[in-house]
């Protein structure tokens, strides 16, 4: 079956407002994001952002793990290309959720069908860009077994899995964005290998902060060759030791490096399109003091001891909303904010 137009398609209007309601409610930083785009990419990123947010339930709810994850992950990426009907597919994993998904990702999941029909009204690049960056995604979410702790051997497997979940929706917004300016299109080719680093950078943030909620419900990210043999990292108690302090200091530098990469991505934009600017530089500033916090107080016991106030978040959109066609000032900011933060030379790196 193929998409329906979206002249065709019942409860558009419907469907766009529940995606503007769900937006709020599933992510306070992109909510404030997102709005800044042009309202060409606005629309188009907003959904796509709705869309990783089912394949993350899927991945993340225990009750849908072993052999039953790839099979529901692989339905989803063919409802998003429109060759499969969302409605069972949403309505089976409506019912199958384990009581560890929350009840705004339950309400997101359960009106998934609204939020494909906006998707397939999309013109076919924006459609195909989607479309590609889900194959990739789900594809790695089963790769990885939702973060099985004997998947992630190496510091390659992370990175691989952090490109497909994360590296890969930095090259769909760089293919909209292509799309949307032939000014940013004449940019590609350095645009492109620096948009995989940023979202790689801003996973990798992820996985640090919650490290210790993943460990907890068994889920384990940490590439075990990074830390030194006798570091038991299904175990709290690993954060006493040094040579845990040493492995995770080497993963913060791999953030941050990134991050340097996703500054150098931002100032490759156009000043004249700040509103991308502004929603870049308003997920990027969030990461890198999250990271500083992470990098401050490494024997942290959960997120929320390392996760950026609002107040933080208030500042950081001030500054970098002032700043934002200034890109002498920007790279002194960051720069000044990555001060604290190792480097991938200075703390060392897995061959």
């Amino acid at each position: 079956m193929g998409p329906r137009p979206r002249s065709e398609a019942p409860c558009v209007t419907g469907a766009a407002a529940y995606q503007e309601q769900a937006l709020l409610k599933v992510s306070r930083t992109f909510a404030l994001a997102i709005p800044q785009l042009p309202q060409p990419l606005r629309e188009v990123i907003g959904n796509a952002y709705l869309l990783f947010r089912i394949a993350d339930t899927i991945e993340d709810d225990p009750g849908l793990c072993g052999p039953r994850r790839g099979p529901l992950l692989g339905e989803f990426a063919e409802a998003v290309a429109g060759r499969a009907p969302a409605e069972p597919l949403a309505a089976r994993l409506a019912r199958t959720l384990s009581d560890a998904t929350d009840s705004e990702q339950r309400n997101l999941v359960a009106h998934a069908p609204l939020v494909l029909d906006v998707t397939h009204g999309f013109p076919p690049a924006q459609r195909r860009a989607i479309e590609r960056c889900m194959r990739v995604m789900t594809d790695g979410m089963s790769e990885f077994g939702g973060g099985a702790p004997d998947r992630v051997a190496t510091l390659r497997d992370l990175e691989r899995y952090t490109y497909c979940v994360a590296g890969v929706v930095g090259e769909m917004i760089t293919d909209l964005a292509c799309e949307y300016s032939a000014e940013i299109a004449a940019r590609r080719d350095r645009l492109y290998p620096l948009c995989r680093r940023f979202g790689c950078g801003l996973q990798l943030v992820n996985i640090l902060k919650d490290l210790w909620r993943d460990n907890r419900r068994g889920v384990c990210w940490l590439p075990r060759t990074v830390f030194p043999a006798g570091v038991d990292l299904s175990s709290p108690d690993a954060r006493s030791q040094a040579a845990f302090l040493e492995g995770l200091d080497t993963l913060v530098a791999v953030a941050r490096d990134h991050l340097d990469a996703a500054l150098e991505y931002t100032l490759l934009i156009p000043r004249r399109q700040i509103g991308i600017r502004r929603f870049l530089l308003w997920t990027l500033g969030p990461a890198v003091l999250t990271l500083r916090r992470i990098h401050a107080n490494p024997r942290f016991r959960s997120g929320e001891d390392v996760k950026v106030t609002r107040c933080d978040v208030r500042a950081t959109i001030f500054v970098t909303t002032a700043l934002a066609r200034r890109d002498a000032a920007l790279r002194s900011l960051f720069r000044k904010a990555s001060a604290p933060l190792p480097t991938r030379a200075g703390a060392g790196e897995e061959a």
